[in-house]
């Protein structure tokens, strides 16, 4: 039997919302293995989405082996793999406890909307009592909503992990006495991988990292640590939570498995390891990343950025824990991809995701058909839970096609809306757009967005930039290549392969009228759940 060649390579696990894979990069950023498993989502009622966490760890463990027999098929021994970073879809809360190591219940995801009573009643509280800043001093109304804003870079949204992390305290007996009882552990996605990951109940590590606890609303963003104001304010303990680290450094070592003994040193929320993957370090640099939901992210620099016009400011980085954050504006769409997944799955429109771009390229328009894919409420910059998903200029004119490509306008003009809101608050004018992830393979969504936008898509050929970024955050640590996230002349030989660009053919009166229309169906679509408040 011919023997293993030993190589210098980085792994990176990146858990999405509906899907794990494990990528083993070389120090170009060329794949050399890679496995890939979806995992089961729950639907339990409207508005409702879980996950299973042991389903979850286990896609992880089994990606790890997977990629390993991958790796060796090709050649190369598994101890080739000389350190590993994680990234996780953001926001998505797991409770479990310190005393069994066990999920305490489902993890609530990040798409989930049933937190609308927990949020309409947390804005009820900081309008008419207010956030204890000071001992008997308390910001109220709209001091109190900028207050929270000034503390987190966030506002109260069903969308943020606090949220989520309340809803379970209340309603569920196990998590609540879990609680009072300090046997608790609360955490994100990456926090929970870890966990189990470096040996569970015992020995495994109890961590979260600066970016996915920027997406908390329990995190102070100027001083990176949890702050007793908003603890107060959420009713939440301090021992359920886990220690921030920084993006970049050694936090532990497998426990198990094919990688035993591996380092783990890079851990990032996927849409700021987008922005590191495609190299977006410096201040003025952007990115989106069209996935379940669609994420642009503006690098700001060292400088907070606090929006006025709907966006979010969140930490995009730390490069090491002596290191300064960077920060950057945040524009999300909730429902981007999972809009082409209901075409398939729910209406039976298409029988693959690809089909969509193949039918809607057999019409020239929309037939003035619109799509607000609002399935649960509207994200940046609207901020809207009771907004409803709505098509409309349906006519019998109207063809499973102009519907198809609706759909892909709508991922555009929310992109477009974000990016109207980034040119307000940047005060400057993005001409061209950094695109990555799964739903920019295809050409036609591509020359949509180009055409509504009224800019340039720049689509690199290596697109797994989510996972690209925590491999270079964990090389980084360990200055595996010569990497250096703070000099990102280090990086110049990364990701080169190239880029596809895409550059607007639509006249400007026409992308105009459109635009408008758009701007109309939201309109209706907004405040539709008038329930939201009661």
């Amino acid at each position: 039997m011919t023997s293993l060649k030993q190589g210098e390579f980085v792994g990176s696990l990146d858990c999405g919302t509906t899907s794990t894979r494990f990528l083993i990069f070389d120090k170009y950023a060329n794949i050399v293995a890679q496995h890939q498993l979806e995992y089961p989502q729950y639907y339990p009622e409207p508005g409702w989405h879980e996950q299973d966490a042991d389903e979850l760890i286990h896609s992880c463990e089994v990606c790890i082996s997977e990629a390993c027999t991958a790796l060796e098929s090709v050649g190369w021994a598994k101890e080739s793999v000389k350190v590993i970073g994680i990234t996780n879809q953001r926001e998505t809360v797991v409770a479990w406890s310190r005393e069994t190591g066990k999920p305490l219940c489902r993890a609530i995801v990040w798409t989930d909307s049933r937190t609308k009573h927990t949020v309409a009643r947390l804005e009820q509280k900081l309008k008419s009592v207010g956030i204890e800043v000071q001992p008997g001093t308390f910001k109220k109304g709209e001091e109190g909503i900028q207050t929270l804003k000034d503390i987190t870079g966030m506002k109260i949204s069903t969308y943020f992990s606090a949220i989520k992390l309340r809803y379970m305290i209340d309603h569920y007996e196990n998590v609540k006495k879990a609680h009072e009882d300090d046997d608790l552990l609360f955490g994100t996605v990456e926090s929970w991988i870890v966990y189990c990951l470096t040996g569970g109940v015992g020995t495994g590590l109890h961590i979260t990292e600066v970016t996915n606890a920027s997406r908390t609303l329990l995190m102070n963003i100027s001083t990176l640590s949890w702050d007793p104001v908003l603890l107060k304010f959420f009713d939440v303990k301090e021992s359920v939570l886990p220690k921030i680290v920084s993006s970049s450094e050694i936090y532990g070592k497998l426990a198990g498995g094919e990688l035993k003994g591996v380092q783990i040193a890079g851990l990032v929320g996927d849409q700021q390891g987008a922005l590191v993957g495609n190299k977006c370090l410096k201040q003025g640099e952007a990115k989106c990343t069209y996935g379940t939901g669609a994420f642009l992210l503006f690098c700001t620099g060292a400088e907070i950025v606090q929006s006025q016009h709907g966006l979010l400011s969140t930490v995009a980085y730390q490069n090491g824990p002596d290191s300064k954050p960077v920060y950057a504006l945040e524009g999300s769409i909730a429902v981007a991809g999972s809009a082409i997944k209901w075409l398939r799955d729910s209406m039976y429109l298409v029988s693959t995701a690809n089909e969509v771009n193949v039918l809607a390229a057999t019409v020239p328009d929309s037939g003035g058909v619109y799509f607000v894919t609002a399935f649960s409420g509207l994200l940046a910059p609207y901020w809207d839970p009771g907004a409803a998903g709505l098509l409309i200029g349906l006519s019998s004119y109207t063809t499973p096609a102009h519907i198809a490509r609706a759909t892909l306008e709508a991922n555009a003009f929310q992109t477009r809306e974000i990016l109207e809101s980034m040119k307000l608050d940047s005060k400057s004018d993005l001409k061209r757009l950094m695109v990555d992830g799964g739903m920019t393979n295809g050409d036609m969504v591509m020359s949509i967005l180009a055409d509504i936008g009224g800019f340039t898509v720049i689509r690199p050929e290596m697109r797994e930039s989510t996972a690209l970024g925590s491999a270079l955050l964990a090389g980084s640590a360990v200055g595996l290549f010569g990497w250096d996230i703070s000099k990102p002349e280090t990086l110049a030989e990364v990701n080169t392969q190239g880029n596809v660009n895409f550059s607007p053919g639509m006249e400007e009166p026409e992308r105009e009228k459109r635009w408008q229309g758009w701007k109309r169906a939201v309109d209706r679509s907004r405040g539709w759940d008038e329930g939201v408040d009661e």
